[in-house]
């Protein structure tokens, strides 16, 4: 697998503590996967030739999943299936990836759609870091019931596999502008709370 040059010098203490020996590896190869990913949505966009409503977004995310489960694989990693999509798993922490703009903008003004889904709310709530008793308020026509089934783990992923979270910002034309990655407590109105976040470097993209 390929390395990155430059000013980086390997994977932080954190990094370590969650991954284990593959810290190095992973915390390399994740801004390589982006650069990828980015290379083929913006092909993708370039053969659409749509000023807007292109593709690019759509593409990126799928094949920013797609190659960081690649990259598992290729590490002798866990990739697991959760509702139709594929996670890299590495010691017990599920990589989320997630474009969180489409312009260069701190980390602090990340936040989830609005129609987010049930899926990743759950992601967050029951796989990411411990949330405080009674920090999250139920919210308009949601059942208690309904409420308490965002926090069960998915059995897919296993009941103690942590998430990490891989956020990035990037465009079509500028490519990806900078990574983070650490661990999210999603907040009822969709922001977050960043127990522990880092700035990874940003790979060059890979010539066609």
């Amino acid at each position: 697998m390929a390395a990155l040059g430059g000013d980086w010098t390997g994977p932080s203490a954190w990094a370590v503590e969650r991954f284990g020996q593959q810290a190095g590896a992973l915390a390399a190869a994740v801004p390589l996967q982006l650069a990828k990913a980015h290379a083929k949505a913006h092909a993708t966009h370039l053969t659409a030739s749509l000023k807007k409503r292109s593709p690019y977004g759509v593409t990126l995310a799928q094949a920013v999943r797609e190659y960081l489960a690649d990259m598992a694989r290729e590490l002798d990693e866990t990739v697991r299936d959760v509702r139709g999509y594929e996670y890299a798993v590495v010691n017990e922490c599920a990589l989320f990836p997630y474009r969180y703009a489409d312009r260069p903008r701190p980390l602090d003004r990340a936040r989830l759609p609005a129609n987010v889904s049930p899926t990743r709310r759950r992601l967050f709530w029951a796989h990411g870091p411990q949330q405080p008793e009674g920090l999250f308020e139920l919210d308009d026509g949601l059942t208690t019931e309904e409420y308490l089934g965002l926090h069960e783990a998915f059995e897919e992923l296993g009941a103690t596999t942590k998430l990490v979270c891989v956020f990035f910002t990037a465009d079509a034309e500028n490519g990806i502008h900078v990574i983070h990655w650490g661990e999210a407590l999603l907040e009822p109105d969709r922001s977050f709370t960043w127990p522990h976040s880092e700035q990874l470097p940003v790979a060059p993209v890979p010539l066609e």
